[in-house]
């Protein structure tokens, strides 16, 4: 579907923004100055007409969002946890974003349901109420099981969504390729690559089967995590675009007025949404991606509960050290430590000095610590990171992309919660027990043993492949080639006997040493 044509989806976009009256909002929250502002005017007004008019019940953002599609209304619900970006009042409006849009009937749901899962609807529910909550890509439904009288909650994936979220995307890579080509010094920020990735995290949303793998997995991660639960996925009442769970009671995370009256403690909340973030990522690798108010909710014990597993994210082991090691760094104001690794991780090219990189961190870095939380504008400092990334030349970095977002958003939550939350004081329990885990002689003897184990199952090969190099090497001109197969044979022979042989005294010191 990608091509010239998408250029009208981007014409109805600013056409959308200008008619609804959204662009002037969007304007005056981003403090955007004149030049940018006399550009929008420029290029948006005179397409005005071609605007979606959306509902004019609506705050302007959320009516243009709404009526421009589900890949703009997945934007808007990610902005509508940073208040301190856009402002308390476009945040509010935002908000609705996130549980609160237009369904479509009962009936249809039904339908829906009846056609995945095989089975009247009155045989599997003894009730199936009209939608409690309605999102960019599903709603939900609250029933209650005809076998065991449990109530559950059933999310059923709105009609014809993938093509919907199709089109929306297939504009998002035109306008992404018209970036690389106009303005060259964005290509380090590989806006083709970031797309992609988005495409891909969301349609794994659009198959609720691996919303429910992601689930189950999640739950047998976080089992043992205090202050923390998930509801129970029912397998045999789920399928690609049916998914049932167990009905989660609470108060939404949210509803501060709601949480105050039922005498929870926003502090601590604030402070555990942001350790629990931090902990799952860096502890497990695989994190809850979608982590707004609209997918969480407080039980009445005082449990944070987590919902709506589409979007997951899963960082490898180096990653999370490199992640881990930096934020160890900011937290101890080690500027220096920071910017070597970044040197070492290549995210940051050779051939850039390290030192003045560590000067530019610290300008980052210092103003966070002893200010009072509510003083620092996150726009000017997300500026001022943008610039220091394009003068040391930074590359986007495609698999820290969710995570990096997800920390916006939980950073979000947690200041919503408690607006003088100090970040860095809430994440160092977290990221000094991960390090002193990780990196250090005992995590060390892990990685040895690791190596040592993944060695040992060629073991048994490589008899048979020095014989082979033998056989070959009787030729009384090898080929090039069968002289690199017996050196590597035999080079290969001698590393798995070296590292079979440390690999079984390093679990032998492990054991003796910890265990």
């Amino acid at each position: 579907m990608r091509g010239p044509h998408n250029i009208w989806r981007l014409v109805v976009t600013g056409a959308t923004f200008e008619r609804t009256g959204a662009m002037r909002v969007v304007l005056d929250a981003m403090e955007a100055p004149t030049s940018i502002r006399i550009v929008a005017r420029v290029l948006a007004v005179p397409f005005k007409w071609l605007g979606y008019k959306g509902d004019p019940k609506m705050p302007p953002v959320t009516r243009a969002l709404t009526a421009l599609g589900p890949a703009y209304i997945k934007f808007g619900q990610i902005l509508s946890t940073r208040p301190d970006v856009v402002g308390d009042e476009l945040a509010l409006q935002l908000r609705v974003l996130q549980d609160k849009l237009p369904p479509f009937s009962v009936a249809v749901a039904k339908a829906e349901v009846e056609k995945e899962l095989g089975l009247p609807v009155n045989q599997m529910f003894t009730d199936f109420s009209e939608p409690v909550a309605a999102a960019s890509i599903a709603q939900v439904h609250k029933a209650t099981l005809a076998t065991t009288g449990e109530a559950v909650a059933v999310k059923v994936l709105r009609p014809g969504i993938e093509r919907a979220f199709a089109k929306d995307v297939d504009a998002f890579y035109l306008a992404a390729s018209l970036v690389e080509v106009f303005s060259p010094g964005s290509r380090r920020l590989r806006p083709m690559d970031v797309i992609k990735h988005f495409d891909g995290v969301v349609q794994g949303e659009l198959d609720l089967r691996l919303e429910s793998a992601a689930a189950s997995e999640f739950a047998a991660n976080t089992e043992n995590d205090e202050g923390f639960q998930l509801p129970r996925i029912m397998w045999n009442l789920s399928a690609r675009r049916v998914m049932t769970l167990g009905w989660a009671e609470g108060v939404p995370l949210g509803d501060n007025d709601a949480l105050d009256a039922a005498g929870h403690d926003r502090i601590a909340l604030g402070d555990r949404v942001l350790q629990l973030f931090l902990n799952q990522a860096l502890r497990d690798g695989f994190f809850h991606g979608d982590m707004h108010q609209g997918n969480l909710k407080v039980a009445p014990n005082g449990d944070i509960v987590a919902f709506d597993f589409g979007i997951m994210g899963h960082i490898d082991e180096y990653t999370r050290r490199v992640y881990a090691e930096i934020l160890y760094g900011f937290i101890r104001r080690d500027y220096k430590r920071v910017a070597e690794v970044h040197f070492e991780a290549g995210y940051v090219p050779a051939d850039r000095d390290v030192d003045e990189f560590a000067r530019a961190l610290r300008a980052v870095g210092e103003p966070i610590f002893g200010m009072d939380a509510t003083k620092i504008s996150m726009g000017r400092l997300l500026s001022y990171l943008f610039e220091v990334t394009e003068r040391f030349g930074m590359e986007t970095r495609t698999e820290l992309i969710l995570l990096q977002r997800t920390m916006v958003v939980v950073e979000g939550v947690a200041r919503s919660l408690n607006p003088q939350i100090n970040i860095w004081q809430v994440a160092s329990p977290i990221v000094s027990s991960y390090i002193s885990k990780s990196i250090g002689p005992l995590a060390t003897l892990n990685d040895f043993a690791k190596t040592a184990r993944v060695i040992s199952r060629f073991g048994p090969r490589l008899p048979r492949l020095v014989e082979t190099a033998l056989i070959q090497q009787s030729n009384p001109e090898p080929p090039r080639r069968d002289r690199s197969l017996l050196r590597w044979a035999f080079g290969a022979a001698i590393l798995g006997i070296s590292i079979g042989v440390s690999g079984s005294l390093t679990l032998i010191l492990i054991d003796t040493l910890f265990f």
